[in-house]
């Protein structure tokens, strides 16, 4: 459920007079294995480059960038709430049209690539996945992504752990980086069958289209792990693996995604729990209530969660 976005927490912005540069001025914090930086700009720039040697995870706190990967894509609106994954040797060109009234934040952490492929590594031989066809693996064509709670969660503690001023942030930060690769992984991964792109290629893959196409019925988490191929055990490991979630709880996401699409068209409430799986309306008002923050009847009419 793309529609939703984590963001992160947001230190406070410097004063003009405490800044080096007004644009993208760098504070660096360095730890073993990646370099921590934010990226602070005050006034209206265009055309501006941040390279990148090795693999960066970049986020946005504050404002607003437009950017392009250089070679790579056409240029984009990046927001708080979303991430960027840089490739080694990449290049972001970046406008900031309204940093005059709105200064934009953001953060970055390029990674050791030794770091990266000996926890990889790790992963893949002591806790291989259960389709033979997936991997502990970063793709980095999945460059462009919406913070989920996870990754949102992950990021904000390598955020704490390198602003702190602890004798131990080295040890720290290695167990928080491992985290946060886990976390990608799994947000590439869930973006990736969101878009159909993992369709009939993999197992997680058709198990999201084969969820997303009976929506409307009751799902047996039996019999679909059954059509998969695997027992029910590695089917609840499959999808903590690949998606950072249990299979009930991305079910019911589904189904409240696809209720916001029908009740946007005007559907009935009760039309639209039982085309989303609902046997019971009171049962689909307090579960949409619960994951989107307001009942369906509000959210149809346009009342917003705060």
């Amino acid at each position: 459920m793309n529609d939703h976005k984590f963001l992160l927490n947001t230190p406070a912005l410097k004063k003009e007079s405490q800044l080096l540069n007004l644009v993208e001025n760098q504070t660096k914090f360095n730890l073993n294995n990646c370099e921590f930086s934010i990226y602070e700009t005050h006034k209206s720039a265009f055309d501006i480059k941040l390279h990148f040697d090795t693999i960066a995870f970049t986020a946005m706190l504050q404002g607003r960038k437009y950017m392009k990967l250089e070679n790579k894509t056409n240029y984009f609106d990046y927001f708080p709430g979303e991430s960027v994954l840089v490739a080694p040797g990449e290049t972001m060109v970046i406008d900031f049209p309204e940093s005059d009234e709105t200064p934009t934040q953001c953060i970055s952490l390029s990674l050791n690539p030794e770091f990266i492929e000996n926890s990889l590594n790790h992963l893949n031989y002591n806790f291989a996945k259960v389709d033979e066809t997936s991997s502990w693996n970063l793709q980095l064509d999945e460059y462009f992504l919406f913070n989920n709670k996870s990754l949102a969660a992950a990021t904000n503690n390598i955020m704490r752990i390198a602003m702190d001023d602890n004798s131990e942030k080295d040890i720290m930060a290695d167990f928080a980086l491992k985290e946060l690769l886990i976390r990608l992984m799994q947000t590439q991964a869930r973006s990736m069958v969101e878009k159909n792109l993992a369709k009939n290629k993999s197992r997680i893959g058709f198990v999201v289209d084969y969820i997303k196409n009976n929506i409307h019925q009751k799902l047996s988490i039996d019999s679909i792990a059954k059509l998969a191929y695997v027992s029910k055990s590695n089917f609840f490991k499959m999808f903590k693996d690949e998606l950072g979630t249990s299979p009930n709880d991305f079910i019911l996401q589904e189904r409240i995604s696809k209720a916001k699409e029908l009740l946007a068209l005007n559907n009935s409430i009760k039309e639209t729990a039982y085309q989303t799986g609902f046997s019971d309306t009171n049962y689909f008002t307090r579960v949409f209530k619960q994951l989107v923050g307001v009942t369906p009847k509000n959210y149809q009419n346009g009342v917003i969660s705060f």
